[in-house]
């Protein structure tokens, strides 16, 4: 008996050891927690991909610019703060402002839709170039490109700092009227000495595509290749154009600058900006187009709408509201060897 409890008190001391020897440290000798991964502090590539038919559609991002409150016209100071504030916008800041371009692979050609602002405006803009490689693509690739007009944030991107082509295979698109107003060296000398700049950055822009044979102009309406017709839209320039683009029953309307403030525009689209060339014809043009969008339920691509700058048009009461697309949609279905629709 004694054997078996001194068995028993041995066990229950050896038992206690292996629980004190177990048992956590106390907090004063706890180990610290690994400190958390420093910051990326880098940006990811700024391009978006979606299907439209049979077209492959990349949204590229040139970066942005802040554009002042006052440069929108027709709209009072508390209108336009009350707007912004809606949307979540500072009121006091300029306005956050996106640049788009647009490329969009048909299958027979690569067609790049404005170019960006290269280094004519400044270290936020210029990523056209690096965002299309992100992609996928060279510049190499391209073989069409379409100017919506030729302000410097649409055509800059067409050259690199030295002069030359960046798309060395590519022929250069633009509605005549407009080609014709903004290569004038006629009508840029009687503007203001401010506003020469303008014509300058556009006419150094397309001079080696013309020089040689690959800048073209077309008159409205004109269909330029399969699956692509234009669409006249001036006002904001004298000769700016959309470009439609139809697959398989679906379309997609890249717009050029009918909207450059998705807050203010959209719910008053009779506000224009200063740098609309007639403002009369501009603010026209916005509303039958947003009309017409609305009505179609068509898809629309802006290039100064909040990046991707795709989505839909609703008609509202009063105005309209503008409906970005949802990431991912219309990706190809890998699985099921289908497309997604919208």
């Amino acid at each position: 008996m004694k054997n078996a409890c001194a068995r028993l008190s041995l066990f229950l001391a050896l038992i206690a050891a292996i629980l004190a020897f177990s048992a956590p440290l106390p907090v004063a000798y706890a180990l610290p927690p690994a400190p958390a991964p420093a910051p990326a502090g880098i940006d990811t590539p700024g391009f978006y991909r979606l299907l439209v038919g049979d077209f492959e559609v990349v949204a590229l991002f040139d970066g942005h610019s802040r554009l002042s409150q006052q440069l929108l016209k027709g709209i009072n100071a508390k209108d336009a703060q009350a707007l912004l504030q809606r949307a979540f916008h500072s009121a006091d800041r300029p306005l956050l402002t996106s640049v788009n371009a647009y490329l969009v692979h048909t299958g027979q050609n690569l067609v790049l839709v404005d170019t960006g602002a290269a280094a004519c405006f400044g270290p936020t803009l210029g990523n056209v170039q690096n965002n299309l490689k992100a992609a996928g693509y060279k510049p190499e690739d391209v073989d069409t490109i379409l100017l919506t007009h030729m302000h410097p944030d649409h055509v800059c991107g067409l050259t690199d700092q030295e002069g030359k082509e960046v798309f060395p295979e590519a022929t250069v698109w633009v509605a005549r009227d407009e080609a014709a107003y903004w290569l004038s060296e006629e009508i840029a000398a009687k503007t203001p000495e401010e506003t020469q700049a303008m014509f300058r950055f556009a006419r150094d822009a397309v001079a080696p595509y013309a020089a040689n044979g690959r800048f073209k102009t077309f008159v409205p309406g004109e269909v330029l290749l399969s699956g692509i017709a234009t669409a006249p839209s001036n006002g904001h320039t004298p000769g700016h154009s959309g470009y439609f683009f139809a697959s398989q029953g679906q379309s997609l309307l890249i717009w050029g600058d009918i909207a450059h403030n998705q807050a203010i525009q959209f719910a008053r689209p009779e506000v224009a900006i200063e740098f609309d060339a007639d403002q009369k014809q501009a603010i026209a043009a916005r509303k039958q187009i947003f009309a017409d969008a609305a009505r179609k339920r068509l898809l629309i691509a802006g290039a100064h709408l909040p990046f991707p700058g795709i989505g839909h048009i609703v008609a509202e009461k009063n105005g309209y509201r503008w409906v970005p697309v949802e990431f991912g949609q219309n990706f190809p279905d890998r699985e099921a060897g289908t497309k997604t629709g919208r």
